[in-house]
């Protein structure tokens, strides 16, 4: 699973979907679907270790947080945060199911356009 990543400033970001939105531009399928505002907020997000979770999580395919806090060794609430960080970032999926909530990755690979 890749995801073409951009970067760009939030006004360019915002005139892009204003554009697209009067149809005065359409997207390519190769450009990218996640924009970040700043190297480093896409540095935050996609750092070592949220990579490393990231495929821990395609790995192991947690029935919820909690069993991805015991493979994982992290707290329940960090993990939380973490997670909802990236489905912002539409990076994983949080399911709900019964009382529980499932993160489902939705990439592991990333090709960054700047």
């Amino acid at each position: 699973m890749k995801i073409v990543v951009g970067i760009m400033s939030q006004e360019k970001i915002r005139e892009r979907m204003l554009a697209i939105a009067r149809g005065e531009l359409k997207p390519k399928p190769t450009d990218p679907k996640i924009w970040f505002t700043s190297m480093r907020s896409l540095a935050e997000v996609l750092s070592d270790d949220n990579r490393a979770l990231l495929r821990e999580i395609k790995a192991s395919r947690p029935a919820s947080i909690s069993a991805l806090s015991v493979v994982t060794g992290r707290k329940v609430g960090n993990l939380s945060r973490t997670l909802h960080t990236m489905r912002r970032f539409g990076l994983v999926d949080l399911v709900r199911e019964n009382q529980r909530v499932k993160p489902i990755v939705k990439a592991t690979e990333f090709r960054i356009v700047a």
